[in-house]
């Protein structure tokens, strides 16, 4: 029972990713004729499309965006529950499924800054995911470029962001058994 749910969590959350990254993409205005980006938006497209035409969006948050990778993640809960034959309270549900949202954007990230950092070593492979991948990145590491100096011309910016995202995510393993 375990390697199906592992198997489900991964199906579940790498889905969540690619439609996370969408509105990430979309937040950072992001060049949408990258392959990267292309790949991104023909990958959630079929369900993004039809729910963006009965919800609005609020400004440049994409809510139907949002609305489809937060029923993924309860997808995956209700699929778990149903599996393990247990039964699942609502709320505790909607506390999980909030808290999985988070924990795959986290891990998007956290991927999306592992990519930057290896692309960065080789200057000629993929410049047009680099390009997406600086785009992503960089507003969330120049606040931490203001106060960490380069030391030798390495930047460890990704670095503390990582570890600040790994603290996120411990805190987050470690209370949210007292949230249900």
């Amino acid at each position: 029972m375990l390697a199906f749910n592992n198997l489900i969590t991964l199906l579940f959350d790498t889905y969540a990713m690619i439609i996370l990254a969408r509105l990430w993409l979309q937040w950072a205005r992001a060049d949408f004729y990258n392959p990267f980006s292309q790949f991104v938006v023909k990958a959630t497209q079929p369900a993004v499309g039809p729910l963006r035409r009965v919800i609005p969006s609020l400004g440049r948050f994409d809510t139907a965006t949002f609305l489809f990778a937060f029923l993924i993640i309860l997808a995956k809960f209700v699929v778990i529950f149903i599996l393990s034959g247990t039964m699942f309270p609502v709320l505790s549900t909607l506390i999980l499924v909030l808290f999985g949202l988070l924990k795959s954007a986290f891990w998007l990230l956290f991927i999306a800054l592992i990519a930057n950092m290896i692309l960065s070593f080789a200057p000629n492979i993929g410049p047009s995911i680099r390009f997406v991948l600086h785009q992503l990145t960089d507003p969330l590491l120049a606040p931490i470029r203001q106060f960490l100096p380069t030391l030798g011309g390495l930047d460890f910016s990704p670095l503390i962001l990582i570890l600040a995202l790994q603290f996120a995510l411990d805190l987050i393993a470690q209370y949210l058994p007292y949230l249900l």
